[in-house]
């Protein structure tokens, strides 16, 4: 009853407004009928639609606004401080072990989901099945690999980076090899190709599969240093490139040597 009434009052209320407005349409029609009455009724549906939309667009940048702001503050639980001795900063959330933190992380992601749509969803069940992990692997294993099978390109990158070292860190290295394959051909800037080939060779590197681990560094380093952007200069190394020559040098010194020279900052 109380629901009803609530709805009844919303649509009492929209008949007050439809009523005011068009018996001040129609009072202006008389005034001026023979003089334009149809164009009058035109103009005013014209300016009720463009109020309809300028509310709706407030109303759109509010939520999302809000949605963001819940979900830095979730982020900001999941990445405090696990100490078990007294706060430095007695302001920000520190935690006992990680799973409490992770916990508490995963409850205020909750909200996040259950309240906002996407892209804010998505992310935030993304941080939920990471920090799943902490205190039920086995679920948080399914619920990455549920998210990347969704039709978000940006979460199913970072769900299957996730799935795949969580792979590798379970010894399951054929597994973890598919998937950060997987991901290279996502080609997405939330986890780069880059990234995602620097994982595989590691991966490469423990099955003991040394040659292909070199070749995936060797173009990973040689793509990266012969980049140009449209001024036709060199762009700067990612941290994946410059980790993969230092893996690279490990692991191959004559490989390599083999590598153009790195861009002089000059040349830049």
């Amino acid at each position: 009853m109380a629901n009803y009434n609530k709805k009844r009052a919303r649509e009492l209320q929209h008949d007050r407004f439809r009523d005011t407005t068009m018996g001040l349409l129609d009072r202006l029609g008389s005034a001026l009928e023979g003089r334009g009455k149809t164009i009058l009724y035109a103009l005013g549906g014209v300016l009720l639609l463009g109020l309809i939309v300028v509310f709706a667009i407030r109303w759109n940048n509010r939520k999302n606004d809000e949605a963001r702001q819940a979900l830095g503050r979730a982020i900001e639980i999941s990445s405090a401080t696990v100490s078990t001795g007294p706060a430095l900063n007695p302001t920000a959330p520190t935690f006992g072990t990680e799973q409490d933190r992770a916990t508490r992380a995963i409850q205020e992601f909750e909200k996040v989901s259950a309240k906002y749509s996407d892209p804010y969803r998505a992310e935030a069940q993304y941080f939920i099945a990471t920090n799943r992990l902490s205190v039920d692997r086995a679920k948080g294993i399914t619920e990455l690999t549920e998210l990347s099978k969704t039709g978000i390109p940006e979460i199913v990158a970072l769900a299957k980076f996730a799935l795949a070292q969580t792979k590798e860190s379970d010894g399951k290295l054929d597994e973890a090899a598919q998937i950060y394959a997987d991901i290279v051909k996502l080609n997405q800037l939330t986890v780069t190709p880059e990234s995602a080939n620097l994982r595989l060779a590691k991966v490469y590197e423990k099955q003991g599969k040394k040659k292909e681990a070199a070749d995936i560094l060797f173009n990973l380093v040689d793509a990266s240093r012969k980049a140009k952007g449209k001024d036709d200069k060199p762009l700067p190394g990612s941290s994946a490139a410059r980790e993969a020559a230092s893996e690279l040098q490990k692991l191959d010194p004559a490989r390599y040597a083999q590598l153009p020279p790195e861009p002089s900052i000059l040349e830049s």
